[in-house]
C-alpha cells in the first residue's frame, strides 16, 4: 500500500469513514481519485460534515443499527477498500470486523509512528493490531530498503488546534441532526475550551519551565528517567495496556522508581502536548511524591524539546506511546509496560520495571536492529506528511508524499511560480 503509492489505489472503490479533525480525507478523496479510484464518504456528526459536506452519506442512526447499515452500504456501493482514522473507535471496530470477514480490504492511518515528519498507514491495522512482524531475526535478515530523507513540516500545532476548535464547534451546533452519535469526547462547541486553555498553558510553561531543559540535560544528564505521558483518553491505554488511567501509569511507575531505583537518580514525568488543555497531574504527582519520599528526584515538566530530553536520559519508561520508538531511534534505553509494536528484544528491555532503573545501561537497542527496523517501518506503514498541515507539493492535494510523486517533488517545490498553500 505504501510502497506502491497511489498508483495502489487504481480502479479501487474506496469507502471513508472517520478521519482526523480537519479537511484531510476531503483532500485525501482529490488524491485518491486522481490515482483512478471512486471514493465515497460516510458522515456521523457534525464535524464530518463540516469537512465533507457533499456528496457524502449521513448516518444518523442508533450505534446498534450501525453494522447493517455499514454491509447494506458495502453492497450497494460494491466496495473494494475501506479506509478510516483510528481502529480502535466503537464505529471503527465494528466496520473493520465486518470488513475483513467479508474479504474487503481495510486501510488504517493513525498518527506517525515516527515523529513529526510522517503519518500512518498501514493495511488491516494499527499499533498493536498492526500486521507487521515482531521477530528481530525478520528484521536482521532482511536487507534494509532504500530510505529518503522526509521534506519537513515545520510546526503544525497551530493548524491542528484550527481544525479541532471548527470541528468541535460544527458537532456541537449540528448534534441535533447526529442526535444518535456517540464521541470519545464531549462533542459540543465547550470542547473548543480546552484548546484554547491548552494555547494558554502552552506560554504559561514557556515561561514557568524556562531553563528545565538545561537543567535537567546538564546538571541532571545521564542520571534521569523520561516518563513521556499520553493523552487521557487514548485507545492505546483503554485498548493495548493493562493501566485503567494514566494515573494509574504514573502511580505504579512512581512506587518502583522510589522503591528500586539507585538515590542518585531522577525522575521526569513529561506531559502529554495535546492533553495540555484537558489535564494537569501537578496535584497528584506532588502527593505521591511526599508520599513515596520522592521530594527533589520527581520533576513534572510539559513542553521541552523531546530530542534533547531523550539524548542525555538514563531510559525511558512508556506504556506503548511513539515516543517510545522515538527513543529507541536516539539510542536511549527503553521500558515498555503496555502492548507496543517495537517492542521487541534488542530494541526494548524485557525484564520487569523494577530491574530497568539499575539494569538500563545494558538494555540499548541493537545499532542494526534498529536500522532495519526502522527502514522497513518508514517503507511499509509511513508517509511524508501530516494530517493538519499540507507539504508544498502541487501534486498531491492532500500534502503527502506519496512514493509515485517522490521523483516531482524537488522539482516542483524548487520550480518558480509553482507555489502549492501549505496547510489552510
Amino acid at each position: 500500500m505504501i510502497k506502491s503509492g497511489l498508483s495502489a489505489f487504481k480502479d479501487k472503490r474506496i469507502l471513508l469513514l472517520q478521519g482526523p479533525v480537519g479537511p484531510f480525507f476531503r483532500r485525501l478523496s482529490r488524491d485518491l481519485t486522481q490515482a483512478g479510484a471512486q471514493v465515497f464518504k460516510v458522515n456521523f456528526n457534525g464535524g464530518d460534515w463540516l469537512f465533507y459536506n457533499d456528496s457524502a452519506f449521513n448516518y444518523r442512526g442508533h450505534p446498534q443499527d450501525w453494522p447493517a447499515y455499514f454491509e447494506k452500504l458495502l453492497d450497494q456501493l460494491h466496495v473494494d477498500m475501506v479506509m478510516l482514522f483510528g481502529d480502535c473507535r466503537r464505529i471503527h471496530r465494528v466496520a473493520h470486523g465486518i470488513a475483513h470477514r467479508r474479504g474487503v480490504e481495510i486501510g488504517v492511518f493513525e498518527e506517525g509512528y515516527i515523529r513529526p515528519h510522517y503519518i500512518t498507514l498501514e493495511r488491516f491495522g494499527v499499533n498493536d493490531n498492526s500486521p507487521l512482524p515482531r521477530l528481530p531475526l525478520f528484521y536482521l535478515n532482511n536487507t534494509p530498503p532504500q530510505v529518503e530523507e522526509p521534506l519537513q513540516l515545520g510546526k503544525t500545532f497551530w493548524y491542528a488546534t484550527l481544525w479541532a476548535m471548527l470541528y468541535y464547534f460544527a458537532a456541537g451546533l449540528l448534534k441535533p441532526f447526529f442526535r444518535h452519535y456517540e464521541h470519545h469526547r464531549p462533542l459540543n462547541w465547550l470542547e473548543c475550551l480546552p484548546w484554547l486553555r491548552s494555547a494558554w498553558r502552552k506560554w504559561y510553561y514557556a515561561v514557568k519551565e524556562y531553563g528545565t531543559t538545561k537543567m535537567l540535560t546538564q546538571r541532571h544528564a545521564g542520571r534521569y528517567f523520561l516518563v513521556p505521558l499520553q493523552v487521557h483518553n487514548d485507545a492505546q491505554i483503554k485498548r493495548h495496556s493493562g493501566y485503567a488511567s494514566i494515573q494509574s501509569f504514573i502511580d505504579d511507575v512512581m512506587m518502583s522508581f522510589a522503591h528500586h531505583a539507585p538515590r542518585g537518580k531522577v525522575l521526569v514525568i513529561k506531559h502529554h502536548p495535546m492533553d495540555r488543555g484537558y489535564r494537569d497531574y501537578a496535584a497528584f504527582i506532588e502527593q505521591r511524591a511526599n508520599a513515596l519520599g520522592l521530594q527533589g528526584r520527581c520533576f513534572y515538566i510539559h513542553d521541552q524539546h523531546l530530542p534533547s530530553l531523550l539524548d542525555h536520559a538514563s531510559g525511558v519508561v512508556v506504556v506503548n506511546s511513539t515516543v517510545g520508538l522515538s527513543a529507541i531511534l536516539h539510542g536511549a534505553p527503553v521500558k515498555v509496560c503496555g502492548n507496543a509494536l517495537y517492542d521487541m528484544k534488542g530494541l526494548t528491555f524485557h525484564r520487569p520495571l523494577n530491574k530497568f532503573w539499575r539494569e538500563a545501561q545494558h538494555a540499548k537497542p541493537d545499532p542494526k536492529l534498529l536500522k532495519n527496523f526502522h527502514d522497513f517501518l518508514v517503507v511499509h506503514s509511513q508517509v511524508n506528511g501530516s494530517f493538519y498541515k499540507r507539504l508544498p507539493i502541487v501534486a498531491s492535494a492532500s500534502g503527502l508524499r506519496w512514493t509515485w510523486l517522490n521523483e516531482q517533488v524537488a522539482e516542483e517545490i524548487a520550480a518558480p511560480g509553482k507555489k502549492a498553500a501549505s496547510g489552510g
